[in-house]
């Protein structure tokens, strides 16, 4: 996928609104999916910094907690998809691992966490997973939302 594939689904999938409740129900959403197909994924689903779920199936391990939170910091750093800004920085022929301002500790620009975004407001949180290549978690998880919100639209009358 391209940069603008990418941003066209950041468009498009917007929550009309994002509490704790909502949260929790969309990371079990995604456990009951990783489940159904058996994938090794990490879970995570925050508000504003605040993680409001996760869990970790089998066959992953600590390092992939740590891939959820590099990759949710680029998401609350620039405010699009982890795998956004790293297909923007690949079609500029440059390495986000690179970038002498951005500690490849605290930062990864590889897919899997994408933005949660209520309409009207902007980015008031992220959810994502690891556990799977960059484009199948990226993948994995803009199905998931993109199902989840389809969920509560017809739940609310939307």
């Amino acid at each position: 996928m391209n940069s603008d594939e990418l941003l066209a689904q950041e468009r498009k999938l917007q929550f009309t609104r994002f509490g704790n409740d909502v949260a929790i129900e969309l990371g079990l959403h995604l456990l009951d999916a990783a489940r159904e197909q058996g994938l090794p994924i990490a879970i995570s689903v925050r508000r504003n910094g605040h993680r409001l779920f996760h869990a970790s199936l089998p066959g992953t391990a600590p390092d992939n907690d740590s891939w959820l939170e590099r990759k949710a910091a680029v998401v609350d750093r620039f405010g699009h998809s982890s795998f956004y800004v790293g297909t923007t920085y690949r079609e500029k022929g440059r390495s986000f691992e690179d970038e002498p301002h951005l500690d490849a500790t605290l930062y990864a620009a590889h897919g899997g966490v994408f933005p949660v975004i209520v309409r009207g407001t902007g980015p008031v949180g992220t959810v994502g997973v690891s556990g799977l290549p960059q484009a199948e978690d990226h993948e994995f998880v803009v199905t998931q939302v993109e199902s989840f919100i389809n969920y509560l639209s017809q739940k609310d009358g939307v």
